[in-house]
């Protein structure tokens, strides 16, 4: 049996799709004690990262999604196998996925809608007090604006 729950390299996945592959790696998994989950992945291995912490905190082998990836950390270094979960992006799914399991949280389906972006102060990126911001907007996983650099 083959599942693709495939995203786009450098983005982390919606929360439903961490939902949907967490339950089918834990139906799989609870249907027969011969059962393994192999995941594959073509690009940026901290993806990876997310799909295995998320589980580790679904399954309840890790009580917290920050033991999750303190004990998915641990578990890189010494295999050496796959990047940690890195970007703040994905660590920042895994918490509100550990918010989705607490209740703490609840997923809103409600499309929103982006009129505009605000910069408070100008960050100091260059050393010369100033940057070069450059903005790419996504809507469903497809990009939809790209802004000039």
């Amino acid at each position: 049996q083959v599942l693709d729950f495939g995203w786009p390299d450098m983005h982390t996945p919606a929360l439903e799709k961490i939902c949907s592959i967490c339950k089918a790696m834990d139906t799989w998994l609870s249907a027969a004690s011969h059962n393994v989950v192999v995941l594959h992945n073509k690009g940026n291995r901290g993806r990876l990262g997310v799909v295995v912490a998320a589980y580790m905190h679904y399954s309840n082998i890790s009580a917290s999604a920050d033991q999750a990836l303190d004990r998915f950390a641990m578990k890189r270094f010494y295999e050496d196998k796959v990047v940690p979960v890195g970007q703040p992006s994905q660590k920042r799914y895994i918490h509100y996925f550990s918010g989705l399991l607490s209740g703490s949280i609840k997923m809103n389906n409600k499309p929103l809608f982006l009129h505009h972006v605000i910069m408070h102060g100008i960050p100091n990126f260059e050393s010369k007090g100033g940057c070069r911001p450059f903005l790419k907007i996504y809507q469903a996983m497809q990009p939809v604006y790209t802004s000039g650099i």
